[in-house]
C-alpha cells in the first residue's frame, strides 16, 4: 500500500536522490518548501509552498491535509525545530525521520569501526553537538510518548555538484594552475565518500518500515580512503597534478574556526563505519559507485557550467598566507 511521505525541505543534495526512489517504487511524495530551491522541486511530488520556520502551523496544517504517514525533516539542525516537528507529528503520523549527522560521534574516535552505539561526543564542533541534542530529544519523545522517530546519520555524501573540501571550486583551479593546496594533517586519515545515490537505496528502504522505527542507522559507503588520496583523484580528474602541503588542523583552525572546526570536529578523524545495520534491514543497500567513477561526474558538472566554477579570492588569499606561514614555521 502506498504510503504519503512529507518532506520538509526536499531539494538539496541528498534528498534529491531520494525522491525518484519514493517515487518510482508507488508512494506519494510532498515537500515542504519555500518552492524557490534553484534544484527546481523533485519531479512527481507535490509542492506544499511554506516556510516552515516563519510558519510554524504549516507541518500539522500539511499532515491533516494531505494524510501524512511519513515526514522527513531534511533541515532541522537545532533542539527548537525538532521540539516544532515533536508537536506536530506526535499521534499524528506513523514514522518521522529525522537526518542527524555521523559527525556527532565520539572525537577523538576512541574504538573503530564505529556502530550506531559509538557515544556522541563531539567538543569541536557546534553542529554536531547540535544534532546529538536534537537526537536526545526525539529518543525521549519516543521513549516516554512512544514518538515514532527514526534517525539517520549520513557521513559525507556528495552528489555532482560538490567538492569534499573547504574552498569548492577554488581548490580546482589552484590545482589547474599549478598552485599548492593545502591537505589537512599527513593526509594519511582514512575517510569514506558515499555518493548521494548509494544513500538513497538504503534511506528510502527505511521509510514506512516498521523495522525502522526507534532505530538509528548511519549509512555510508564500505570505501575507505586516505585524504591523500582523495585530493590525488580530484587532481587527475581536473586533469592538473597535485601539489599537496600538509598542514595540521590545529593550525588551521587559528587560521579559520569554522573550517578548523569541520576538521578537527569530523575530517581529520579517520572513520571506518559498520554498516551491518543498515543492511539486515534494509538487504538492497549495497552501496557501488567508488569515488574515482564519482569524481569525474562532479568535474564533469562543474566544467559544463560556468556559474560552478568560481573562484573565492578571499579563500586564495587564505591559503597562500596559511603556506606561507606554515613554510616559515619549519624553517
Amino acid at each position: 500500500m502506498a504510503n504519503n511521505i512529507l518532506f520538509i525541505g526536499g531539494t538539496g543534495i541528498i534528498s534529491s536522490a531520494v525522491s525518484p526512489l519514493v517515487v518510482a517504487r508507488g508512494d506519494n511524495l510532498f515537500v515542504l518548501n519555500r518552492g524557490i530551491s534553484p534544484r527546481g522541486q523533485p519531479a512527481g511530488a507535490r509542492l506544499v509552498q511554506a516556510d516552515i520556520r516563519t510558519d510554524p502551523g504549516a507541518l500539522a496544517k500539511a499532515i491533516a491535509q494531505h494524510k501524512i504517514d511519513v515526514v522527513v525533516d531534511w533541515i532541522a539542525f537545532v533542539p527548537e525545530q525538532v521540539q516544532g516537528d515533536i508537536d506536530a507529528c506526535l499521534g499524528r503520523v506513523k514514522q518521522y525521520v529525522f537526518i542527524s549527522s555521523a559527525s556527532a560521534y565520539q572525537k577523538p574516535i576512541r574504538k573503530l569501526p564505529i556502530t550506531e552505539e559509538t557515544p556522541l561526543e563531539n567538543p569541536f564542533w557546534e553542529y554536531s553537538r547540535n544534532k546529538a541534542k536534537c537526537e536526545q530529544l526525539l529518543m525521549e519523545a519516543y521513549r516516554k510518548q512512544g514518538f515514532p522517530v527514526t534517525i539517520v546519520r549520513p557521513s559525507h555524501t556528495y552528489d555532482k555538484t560538490l567538492f569534499p573540501f573547504h574552498g569548492g571550486y577554488t581548490v580546482v583551479d589552484r590545482m589547474r594552475k599549478g598552485k599548492p593546496v593545502i591537505v589537512h594533517g599527513d593526509g594519511t586519515s582514512l575517510w569514506v565518500m558515499t555518493h548521494h545515490q548509494d544513500f538513497a537505496v538504503g534511506f528510502t528502504g527505511l521509510l514506512g518500515n516498521p523495522a525502522a522505527v526507534g532505530e538509528i542507522f548511519h549509512i555510508t559507503s564500505d570505501e575507505l580512503l586516505t585524504w591523500n588520496a582523495i585530493f590525488g583523484m580530484i587532481a587527475e580528474a581536473a586533469g592538473a597534478e597535485l601539489h599537496a602541503i600538509h598542514v595540521p588542523s590545529e593550525l588551521i583552525a587559528k587560521y579559520d574556526a569554522d573550517w578548523g572546526a569541520s576538521l578537527l570536529g569530523d575530517k581529520a578523524h579517520s572513520v571506518i563505519f559498520d554498516n551491518s545495520k543498515i543492511k539486515r534491514v534494509v538487504p538492497e543497500f549495497n552501496p557501488r559507485i567508488p569515488f574515482a567513477e564519482g569524481v569525474r561526474e562532479v568535474m564533469a558538472w562543474v566544467d559544463g557550467n560556468p556559474a560552478a566554477q568560481l573562484v573565492d579570492e578571499k579563500a586564495n588569499a587564505l591559503y597562500d598566507k596559511i603556506i606561507i606561514d606554515f613554510g616559515s614555521l619549519g624553517k
